[in-house]
């Protein structure tokens, strides 16, 4: 079992930053990815970013791209999210997702997710 809990969420303005955190804990060893992935009101999971854990190899969703940067502390077993450039179809549920192997961008294959936080950019 793997245990993840997000923090940093909140309410911001449009072209302000905020920076998420993930602590994962638990069965956290071998070959594994950590990501983002966010659901906006009334639309389907989306994937954000997503990194490997022990090269830091990265990717990210082409809306986010240039503006929103992955990454991980190993020592901590912390992962963040800084988001820059906030827009308004940036409002979500942002949740940390975990998964042996390597990065795929298929939500439904991230194994553990955590609760959630919030992210609300008002125009």
């Amino acid at each position: 079992q793997v245990q993840l809990v997000e923090s940093g969420g909140g309410l911001v303005q449009a072209g302000d930053s905020l920076t998420l955190s993930c602590q994962a804990s638990g069965a956290t060893f071998g070959s594994y990815a950590m990501g983002w992935i966010r659901r906006a009101p009334g639309k389907e999971e989306e994937f954000v970013a997503a990194i490997t854990w022990n090269f830091g190899s990265t990717q990210y969703a082409d809306s986010v791209k240039g503006r929103f940067t992955i990454s991980r502390d190993r020592a901590t077993n912390t992962m963040y999210l800084q988001m820059r450039s906030l827009k308004p179809e940036d409002t979500a549920v942002y949740y940390c997702a975990f998964k042996y192997g390597m990065i795929v961008r298929d939500t439904a294959q991230y194994a553990y997710k955590g609760q959630g936080t919030q992210v609300i950019v008002s125009s």
